[in-house]
């Protein structure tokens, strides 16, 4: 065994390398971003926890709704209507793209391309 002190200071080093970001990230929970409500409305469009999961999901929907077959009002699994809008309905509580959107998707390293069709807000930049 002559290279096994090597071998060993190799292995030590590969799996402090390994497990650095683990290391560097214990004890920070994750934040999710303030969302305030306008005061005539009480819930998003869906329960947080599906909004949180298949969000990406319903705006893909959404647009292939809105787009291919003319259809612009979404009924959530309460039974309210909303209209189906990035803008007008998404962006009426999630104000801040760079408080809202960018620090979500920042966070989880995923670049969506709802701004490259849409017209991003003044103030929202």
């Amino acid at each position: 065994m002559h290279y096994g002190g090597k071998i060993i200071i190799g292995i030590v080093i590969f799996v402090g390398l390994l497990l650095s970001p683990f290391v560097f990230n214990v004890g920070k929970a994750y934040k999710q971003p303030e969302l305030k409500l306008p005061a005539n409305e009480k819930k998003c469009v869906e329960s947080l926890e599906f909004m949180r999961t298949k969000h990406m999901q319903l705006l893909n929907e959404w647009r292939d709704w809105a787009l291919r077959d003319g259809k612009r009002v979404y009924v959530n699994h309460e039974g309210k209507e909303f209209e189906i809008s990035l803008q007008n309905t998404c962006m009426k509580c999630h104000k801040s793209k760079a408080d809202f959107c960018d620090k979500c998707h920042n966070d989880a390293g995923v670049t969506p391309y709802c701004w490259d069709c849409h017209i991003q807000p003044e103030g929202l930049k």
